[in-house]
């Protein structure tokens, strides 16, 4: 049913169950995992100019660094393919999911609360709204309630 499983990650908090769910998911359909972390380009864009390349270093470690997190929490005998992508996350991972003829997505998404509890964050419902593939989103458990703000388990400014 499932043969290559996409794993959205900007390696924040709200994609750690996400990472984990998708890598079960996985490992019960014997699937491909790729896991893909998206520097938004945006954020450089908008960045002052003298800034922009320490910003996009910047991102890009920290795109890096959720991937190593992804493929430490992989079980030794599966293999991981990871990537980088720079570009508005919900595009760049729906056009990866195309290329890697995904049959599912996987995303974390941050439970929302009050009025806002049946939305995704934003680049998690673009993602719903435009896949070409299924897309199983996972919310974020918390024991501390706070305020709507905060990451959606992807990436800002999509």
């Amino acid at each position: 049913m499932f043969d290559t499983v996409v794993i959205a990650t900007d390696g924040s908090d709200s994609v750690k169950r996400a990472v984990d769910v998708a890598l079960d998911l996985a490992s019960r359909f014997d699937a491909e995992v790729h896991a893909l972390s998206v520097v938004d380009a945006s954020e450089v864009d908008a960045s002052p100019q003298q800034l922009r390349d320490e910003l996009q270093t910047a991102l890009e470690t920290t795109a890096d660094a959720a991937l190593a997190t992804v493929e430490d929490r992989t079980d030794e005998e599966r293999e991981i393919t990871t990537a980088v992508r720079e570009g508005r996350p919900a595009i760049e991972l729906c056009e990866y999911a195309r290329e890697v003829d995904a049959d599912l997505i996987a995303t974390g998404t941050r439970g929302r609360h009050g009025e806002n509890r049946l939305l995704l964050g934003s680049v998690a419902e673009r993602v719903v709204r435009t896949s070409p593939v299924p897309v199983l989103s996972v919310r974020q458990l918390e024991t501390v309630q706070d305020d709507d703000a905060g990451s959606d388990g992807l990436a800002t400014g999509a």
